[in-house]
């Protein structure tokens, strides 16, 4: 296994089928795992209702725990903590990815990171 960064357009990434051959498939592989992550993490986040979150964040902690509103409460810390998980999953998926050692894979991590993060931030704050 390769211990040094190397350029390349011949990689396997993460899984044996996912076998890269050529600068095309080392382009569309960098952006399927970005990309991927971009779009589950927009999903995810319009998935929760944004009454839920607010009400979550000014709920009173003294209240009876057969409360309604204590048990959207609790689904929704629920959801929350699944989105961590994925979020997680994906983030070492794309560090895994990155460990392959393939200048190429690490430029594209980076250069997806800053272009994901240029597109997809100003969404988040819309609804």
């Amino acid at each position: 296994m390769q211990m040094t960064f190397y350029f390349s357009d011949t990689v396997v990434l993460l899984f044996d089928f996912w076998s890269v051959h050529s600068p095309t498939g080392m382009v569309l592989s960098v952006l399927a795992v970005k990309m991927g992550k971009a779009v589950l993490l927009r999903r995810a986040l319009l998935a929760l209702p944004r009454s839920l979150s607010q009400e979550a964040l000014t709920e009173p902690q003294e209240e009876e725990q057969s409360d309604p509103a204590q048990g959207r409460w609790f689904w929704f810390h629920v959801a929350q903590t699944l989105f961590h998980v994925l979020q997680v999953v994906l983030g070492y998926m794309v560090m895994l990815a990155v460990m392959s050692y393939n200048a190429w894979i690490f430029l594209g991590a980076i250069a997806g990171s800053t272009l994901g993060y240029f597109m997809v931030y100003p969404l988040l704050g819309r609804g």
